[in-house]
């Protein structure tokens, strides 16, 4: 089968790794892909928002299947354009991929399913979202209505902080924001499969979205995550697939919008129990790396499985016993303007340590590897512990010479602590 992969950052180079490995894959093409996306594909000059293009391309070269990595495809609508076509796609059509393309529609969503989430007001104006804080007390969340990668949202300490969030939402026309009650209690994210019938757990991981350690600084699209999040226990699992996802995806089933694909649940540990933060529709960056990582089936058949409707007759899948981490390497400047152009070197040595190196903004300049992009590298690992997970990436983190990157040094302290 010849398949084509979609996109360009760390997320899509795991996916690559990994589908290079399934017996069913014939040629493996990638756009825009980068230098370690092409290790795995043939990497191809095709505008992804170009869905004429990528149909036409998908015909040229008998494309079996379309792998879509990012969420901005499946939000425009690229999988239900595909899928009219004849050609099979893994990720959700439009409607079900509104579930992270608007804030407002998956909170209306659990609203009528009483799925337990934050207490929310959707707001269309800034002075209707100014006067919505009255109802709101500190820390209260703001949150941009559509996509944002990863980075559209605010945790507001004080009333200043919460009204510069929302006059910048509004500063520009057609704005839209949801303002959240603030949950108290630990992260964690969930991937389940489904067909839109069928709903396989894929694995728990947790992110750190702030730039700094210690979790300072502004919220980024994450700075290294670990899998598995064992504070999500198999009892909790149970849970929020229960109270949560499984709502959902029976709700959109009613609409007559299937969803076909992976569903990433941001869940918040309550004292409550689980309650949905907020939903993606596709699998995280950088928690994609750390699933195929420990991931021992084979991704190709699982996803194809999906897209026909067959998930339930595949075998559940099998996970490595040994957590796995990644550590994010950034360009200097990010999560705001960022360094580009700087030169990276040793990812070999990176990789000799037993570490593995994803791509995500890089570029070849001549003959050196340089930064493209805000995130950069992610440095990946496994062992017999989070500790020593963590022992092993930053090993391969400091094999790399990248002088205008930087990393956290503190990438799964809470699991850490916890193993002790």
């Amino acid at each position: 089968m010849n398949v084509l992969l979609l996109g360009s950052g760390g997320r899509e180079h795991a996916l690559a790794w990994k589908l290079a490995q399934s017996p069913l894959l014939a040629r493996l093409y990638a756009a825009p892909g980068n230098p370690g996306i092409a290790e795995h594909a043939e990497i191809v000059d095709l505008a992804i928002n170009d869905h004429r293009a990528v149909i036409d391309f998908c015909i040229r070269h008998s494309i079996g299947f379309v792998v879509i990595g990012p969420e901005a495809p499946l939000v425009a609508g690229l999988a239900d354009n595909l899928r009219t076509m004849g050609v099979g796609v893994f990720g959700p059509n439009k409607l079900p991929a509104q579930l992270e393309g608007s804030k407002g529609f998956t909170k209306d969503l659990c609203a009528r399913e009483k799925i337990p989430t934050a207490g929310y007001v959707r707001v269309e104006s800034r002075d209707g979202g100014l006067a919505t804080l009255d109802d709101f007390p500190l820390p209260v969340v703001i949150k941009a209505d559509g996509l944002a990668a990863g980075k559209g949202v605010t945790v507001a300490m004080t009333r200043e902080e919460a009204e510069g969030a929302i006059v910048a939402i509004f500063a520009e026309a057609g704005g839209s924001a949801v303002i959240e009650e603030f949950l108290e209690g630990e992260e964690a994210s969930l991937f389940v499969l489904t067909d839109g019938t069928t709903i396989v757990p894929f694995g728990s991981a947790q992110d750190h979205k702030r730039v700094g350690d210690g979790d300072t600084g502004p919220n980024t699209g994450g700075m290294g995550a670990y899998s598995p999040a064992r504070v999500l226990t198999p009892e909790l699992e149970a849970e929020a697939i229960e109270t949560i996802v499984k709502p959902t995806i029976e709700a959109l089933a009613r609409q007559g919008a299937p969803y076909s694909g992976v569903l990433y649940a941001g869940l918040m540990l309550t004292p409550q129990g689980p309650k949905l933060i907020e939903y993606n529709a596709r699998f995280g960056d950088p928690e994609c790396q750390v699933l195929m990582l420990r991931f021992e089936g084979d991704l190709l058949a699982l996803m194809v499985a999906i897209d026909k409707g067959e998930l339930a007759a595949q075998p559940a899948p099998v996970f490595s016993a040994e957590p796995a981490l990644t550590v994010v390497m950034a360009a200097k400047g990010y999560p705001g303007t960022s360094e580009t152009g700087g030169g990276i070197r040793g990812i070999d040595a990176a990789e000799a340590t037993g570490a593995k190196v994803f791509h995500a903004g890089t570029r070849r300049h001549g003959g050196t590897l340089v930064a493209s992009g805000g995130r950069v590298l992610a440095v990946t690992a496994t062992g017999a512990s989070v500790r020593e997970a963590k022992a092993a990436a930053y090993r391969g983190v400091d094999a790399i010479d990248f002088p205008t990157g930087f990393c956290r040094r503190d990438i799964g302290w809470r699991e850490v602590e916890r193993e002790r």
